[in-house]
């Protein structure tokens, strides 16, 4: 699961927003997106800790209006890209796997094997799953978008139902099946 006491350190304010999916926690601090979080526990996942900000966190409805902007226009179907500035704080070789994730074409998916193929160690797709799990900023850097090598649905922290949810909405915007 993402860990908030890694990310926490540079976050300052959050807020949350409503989507298709359920309320999503955006944290960060003035310059940048540092955390998309889902504060509800998934369906059928009620006894994971859903994600809440941290006390030192100050709630500013107006610091994430570009994000929120984004996002609304994705669940719409008429984004496929975001240019809302990020900052990803991690391990080098999760840097790399979050890099790759963001080259996944919107619309598409690809395997956690084909992941470690592209950031050259192609025999880390297990850590490529650990890293992914680990992403902090899920839907925007796509790990939804990473599936089994047989095509299966794997973990996703938001919950199966909400992976197969934005595979769909991509796969219809962009006029393919995903899944």
């Amino acid at each position: 699961m993402r860990d908030l006491k890694k990310a926490s350190q540079n976050i300052t304010h959050y807020d949350y927003m409503d989507t298709p999916i359920g309320s999503l926690l955006l944290a960060g601090c003035k310059n940048y997106l540092r955390f998309v979080g889902f504060p509800q526990a998934p369906k059928g996942l009620e006894a994971h800790t859903p994600r809440q900000p941290l006390d030192t966190w100050q709630q500013d409805s107006e610091m994430f209006t570009q994000a929120k902007h984004e996002l609304t226009e994705y669940f719409a179907g008429t984004r496929t890209k975001f240019t809302v500035p990020i900052k990803l704080t991690g391990s080098g070789f999760q840097c790399a796997v979050w890099q790759a994730l963001q080259d996944v074409p919107y619309g598409e998916t690809c395997s956690y094997g084909d992941i470690a193929h592209a950031i050259n160690n192609p025999k880390s797709s297990r850590a490529v799953g650990g890293a992914n799990n680990a992403n902090p900023i899920p839907v925007i850097v796509p790990c939804h978008r990473i599936i089994g090598a047989d095509k299966s649905m794997t973990g996703f922290g938001g919950g199966i139902p909400t992976k197969e949810f934005l595979l769909d909405l991509e796969g219809r915007a962009a006029g393919t099946r995903l899944i």
